[in-house]
């Protein structure tokens, strides 16, 4: 039974993670949005639906498959953005919001910083 758990929960990551990347590969067909906008879209989304607290419901059932994408990104930084907010009060929400996603974004930083020791960029050809 425990394998027929783990399948339902591969199986509810892949159909929200998978929802979401449709949704953005729609709105980069049929609109003339850039992917640098529906990013920027997919975060605000998951701010609001951290501020409004439906981002933990969808967190439950979804696991990483909306905590991964951008909206995950999102929530968190509204997450402690609030929690500075509590504790601190305005410097807290700029600080708190940074804290929160310090350690993805270090992670981000310094995997482009070593790719981009590794790798040997190149002109398109066109």
């Amino acid at each position: 039974m425990v394998n027929m758990e783990v399948f339902l929960n591969y199986l509810k990551v892949f159909a929200v993670g998978g929802l979401v990347c449709m949704v953005g590969q729609i709105l980069i067909n049929k609109t003339k949005m850039s992917s640098a906008r529906i990013l920027v879209l997919y975060m605000i989304v998951g701010v609001i639906l951290e501020v409004s607290g439906a981002f933990k419901y969808i967190k439950e059932f979804a696991h990483s498959g909306i905590t991964i994408p951008i909206v995950g990104f999102g929530s968190n930084l509204a997450k402690g953005a609030l929690e500075g907010a509590q504790k601190e009060g305005l410097l807290g929400a700029i600080t708190g919001g940074l804290s929160a996603v310090a350690a993805g974004l270090t992670t981000a930083i310094t995997c482009g910083f070593v790719f981009g020791l590794i790798s040997r960029s190149r002109s398109k050809k066109i």
